[in-house]
């Protein structure tokens, strides 16, 4: 499996799942953005991402767009959001959280926006499912040689692969594909996170999931499935207005989607099954043995009504029953004690 650094950071497999917010709209002014990328840092976020775009290249004046919040203009709604997102604004709430020490990258939606991007200097370039088949957009960002993440939604293999290969096609392999479900918010029911799975086994790049869904469960589940990098909207409070404040998590919410991560990864362990260095001790007391129910006298035969598998295990293991069924001690056996093979010739 491909393994791509991000920063100071190895995302792939075999390593923490990477976990980014995304703070998109998520904030009313500098302050607000900065509270939301110390806040993310002290929950135990690896990346914080920013939305980098103007409306003029963006959307056209009638485009429309339907979420859970009903049919929404999209020109109008980035038009309006513009005053937050000033190319000076971007260098400073970027550079900001670079001296918290923390991976900082936006997603551009406009040649423009790359070349701001690069001068500011992030860490990485993510693009979302709606310029995942603007190849001219990939193929220019390639050529900085950052790692660019990308999210599937709304789209089949075959998008994928040409977008993966526009990339490659110039000399830049540092990819990393997120499997998503482009709906605001996304249902459990819709989130197929199995395809995971087969993203990675085409593709051969770290692959990871944009959760669109409103609770944490999703996911955690994909962090157990192998996810190499979850992706999750972060807001200080979802009755904020905006765009994506209603279906983003909350700090308490997404500390509980960090720690259950991190559990995750501590429980998946390694790909076979043995006992573990923690189970030894219970070998003994919890398996069961072959113990004596009556008294078995020297040379007689012993039957099913004189023995009992029991625990603990100190004698015979219990699979050997029906072998020590019909056999002859050469010496007493007292009830209650556990049967030893040195009982019989």
């Amino acid at each position: 499996m491909k393994i791509v650094k991000v920063g100071n950071r190895i995302v792939g497999e075999g390593h923490p799942c990477f976990v980014i917010l995304e703070l998109g709209l998520n904030f009313k002014d500098m302050n607000e953005a900065k509270k939301l990328i110390d806040m993310g840092i002290e929950i135990g976020a690896d990346a914080i991402k920013f939305q980098t775009f103007h409306a003029h290249t963006l959307a056209m004046k009638d485009a429309v767009l339907y979420d859970g919040r009903g049919i929404i203009n999209q020109y109008e709604e980035a038009f309006q959001s513009e005053d937050r997102l000033t190319d000076a604004f971007q260098g400073e709430i970027i550079n900001y959280a670079k001296s918290r020490g923390v991976i900082t990258f936006s997603t551009p939606s406009h040649k423009k926006d790359i070349d701001l991007l690069n001068r500011i200097g992030v860490d990485a370039f993510k693009f979302g499912s709606d310029d995942l088949t603007n190849l001219p957009i990939l193929k220019y960002a390639a050529k900085f040689n950052k790692p660019i993440f990308i999210s599937s939604g709304v789209a089949n293999l075959s998008d994928i692969d040409e977008a993966i290969r526009t990339i490659r096609e110039e000399c830049n392999d540092n990819i990393l594909l997120f499997h998503c479900v482009t709906q605001y918010p996304a249902k459990p029911e819709d989130m197929n996170l199995r395809s995971m799975v087969t993203l990675s086994n085409a593709f051969d790049v770290p692959v990871g999931l944009s959760d669109h869904t409103e609770g944490i469960a999703v996911s955690i589940a994909a962090a157990a499935l192998g996810a190499n990098m979850i992706e999750k909207h972060f807001t200080l409070s979802k009755k904020e207005d905006g765009p994506d404040n209603f279906f983003s998590m909350e700090p308490k919410e997404m500390q509980q989607i960090i720690s259950g991560i991190r559990e995750v990864e501590l429980a998946k362990g390694i790909p076979y099954k043995r006992i573990r260095k923690v189970e030894e001790e219970m070998v003994v007391n919890f398996h069961k043995s072959i113990f004596a129910l009556n008294d078995i006298k020297k040379g007689k035969l012993i039957t099913i009504e004189d023995v009992e598998n029991l625990r603990p295990c100190t004698g015979i293991p219990a699979k050997y029953l029906d072998i020590v069924v019909g056999m002859t001690p050469i010496k007493d056996i007292k009830k209650g004690q556990a049967i030893q093979w040195g009982d019989f010739k």
